[in-house]
């Protein structure tokens, strides 16, 4: 891993600071990649902490590398434009975060961990938690398929393929591919000592299973890349051997894609369907909506996190998968903050790697693995999954740090406030993190464990009218949702869900538990008018309430949203199934909703209901 640029001895506040990064690195890799919500208020803590520590140095303090500063633009840019462009706040509120964290990672590292020892330790961290992650992908495809972290269990599409730690194949795959070149890297230096080359071997020997066994084309292909491309560009040599270690590199590739084609059979199946694809089949479909969002909305994009629910509008008929993000983090960064937000984060991420370019050594085989990483997030959104964000900022900055050394016209700056109100700003975020972020993210982890229930329910086409306790249990848990964080638009319409299922529960109290729909829709449709479900909650609760002509105009302006949603046209014909003289519609729209996705269980129950 990279070497330190400076020979100092550690000070309690870099150990400190590498300790509670380190920590943070395992915490995020081993629950799920930090993608769910309840795992993120340690994190987000446990980051405020990591600033605070920086700030607090009397040593290091506000000194910042010109690296640093790039970055900052596009955090100014992202708050105002969640603030002025997004009508989804309460999804790009965490978006942001993310990209705040990634970046308040990066600066930390850059600035404050720069000891020899220190970086060591930060590097061990990654490489174990990747080998743990690996020994889980062994697990999973010898033991248990069905296994996964917190209790949970890998969904049916991943069928035959490991996801390690993270819940996702492609998640594992990169991060393997990150770390294969430099451990590679320690395994054949000479310069290396024996013990460190033979922990570093057992070490790339587990990263390469769980490269396998994530089964991950995009992942292998970016990997292939980014080591031609290196060897293409590799500073100091000729051209002729540039091309020689291109065609070694791309040799070796297809080498091993032929081995494994023959002796690992998922292996055959995933390079027949990228054939029978010609490359991809779904991707494409949201790659489009994304572009088509972005054409709408070029300079500012359609608003912080705003994709999953704009994709509606372009979402094609039969196309049933739900994207949340575009597959592809520099077109979802496009289509969330348009051309301005994308110019000034990967703007400044050019910068930085441009300075890179010419790391040799460990620092350039790391500079290969980020590389690869970069290059798999043109398929993919890795930077949505906080551990992958944050090692790959820690590596980032490890680079950066040894390959642009500031000239002293932009060496670093010394302090331009007094200690004093330093630390009371670093106070201040460690404050803000433990009561307004992580209750935020609280709220989101309770509104989605219950929500979760609700639509296990629903795909089972299960009759709510007899599940009184589990109802009861997930109204108190939307309730609570809303109480932690008002703000959550989502969390207000789920709670009008509940409501209206309670009434099939409880029919003498339809009219006022329609009132109560109606009213928490309207809560969550003022803050965001844009998505089609709030709609529905209304329009359900104004047919509890007895108000069906109002209750029509929520589906019509639901359709209007999201016109190739079986879901919404199933809603559509439920309520014109309320009406007596309706039925002829009702079974249009019912029939419709099966033709969008023929499994869709609860409209097969209507379809029965309304034959003739």
């Amino acid at each position: 891993m990279p070497e330190s640029t400076t020979a100092a001895r550690p000070s309690a506040w870099e150990w400190a600071r590498a300790s509670v990064l380190s920590a943070n690195i395992v915490w995020t890799t081993l629950c799920l990649g930090g993608f769910l919500p309840g795992t993120r208020v340690a994190m987000i803590i446990m980051t405020a902490v990591l600033l605070a520590l920086q700030l607090c140095d009397p040593e290091e303090g506000t000194r910042v590398h010109p690296a640093g500063l790039l970055f900052i633009p596009f955090l100014f840019y992202g708050l105002w434009n969640l603030e002025a462009v997004s009508q989804v706040r309460w999804i790009g509120w965490m978006d942001l975060m993310g990209w705040t964290q990634a970046i308040a990672v990066f600066w930390v590292v850059l600035n404050g961990i720069r000891s020899r020892e220190c970086r060591r330790m930060v590097c061990m961290v990654i490489v174990a938690v990747a080998v743990a992650s690996a020994g889980m992908a062994v697990y999973q495809h010898f033991m248990s398929p069905k296994w996964l972290m917190l209790g949970r269990k890998q969904p049916a599409q991943y069928e035959g393929r490991s996801t390690g730690s993270f819940g996702i194949p492609n998640s594992l795959g990169v991060f393997m591919a990150l770390l294969i070149p430099p451990v590679s890297f320690t395994v054949f230096s000479r310069t290396s000592p024996v013990l460190r080359r033979l922990a570093a071997s057992l070490a790339l020997l587990a990263l390469l299973c769980g490269f396998v066994l994530a089964v991950s084309r995009g992942a292998w292909l970016a990997l292939a890349a980014a080591l031609a491309l290196r060897s293409l560009f590799m500073p100091g040599r000729s051209p002729r051997l540039r091309l020689l270690g291109a065609a070694a590199a791309v040799a070796a590739s297809a080498a091993t894609v032929v081995v494994l084609y023959f002796t690992f059979p998922i292996m055959r199946e995933r390079v027949h369907e990228f054939v029978t694809d010609v490359g991809e089949r779904t991707r494409p479909i949201i790659w489009r909506g994304a572009w088509g969002i972005f054409r709408e909305h070029p300079a500012f994009g359609g608003g912080a996190g705003c994709f999953d629910v704009l994709f509606e509008a372009f979402r094609p008929i039969g196309f049933h998968d739900e994207p949340v993000y575009a597959h592809c983090d520099y077109l979802n960064t496009l289509c969330d903050y348009g051309v301005v937000g994308f110019v000034l984060l990967f703007g400044a991420s050019a910068v930085v790697a441009w300075k890179s370019r010419g790391a040799r050594g460990i620092s350039g085989a790391v500079l290969t693995g980020l590389l690869a990483f970069s290059l798999h997030l043109l398929v993919d959104f890795h930077m949505k999954i906080p551990a992958l964000a944050i090692v790959f900022s820690s590596l980032s900055a490890f680079v950066t740090a040894d390959t642009w050394i500031p000239e002293a016209a932009e060496s670093p700056s010394p302090r331009l406030y007094g200690r004093g109100y330093v630390m009371r700003f670093a106070l201040l975020l460690v404050v803000l993190a433990c009561i307004w972020a992580a209750p935020r993210y609280r709220a989101e982890s309770i509104r989605w464990a219950a929500r979760e229930r609700i639509d296990t329910m629903a795909s089972a086409g299960k009759d709510v009218s007899h599940e009184r306790d589990a109802l009861s249990e997930i109204r108190r848990g939307f309730e609570r949702a809303r109480a932690l964080d008002p703000l959550n638009a989502q969390a207000w319409s789920d709670k009008a869900y509940a409501e209206t299922l309670w009434g099939l529960v409880e029919p003498a109290q339809s009219h006022e538990l329609g009132m109560q729909a109606d009213k928490d829709a309207s809560a969550a449709i003022a803050l965001s008018p844009i998505v089609a479900e709030f709609w529905v909650r209304k329009g359900s609760g104004l047919d509890l309430e007895g108000e069906w002509f109002d209750g029509g105009k929520c589906f019509a302006q639901a359709l209007q949203l999201a016109p190739s949603r079986a879901d919404i046209w199933y809603y559509q014909a439920y309520h014109y199934s309320l009406h007596p003289v309706e039925g002829g519609p009702a079974l249009e729209a019912v029939n419709l909703s099966l033709r969008l996705d023929p499994g869709f269980l609860l409209a097969q129950s209507l379809r029965q209901r309304l034959a003739p």
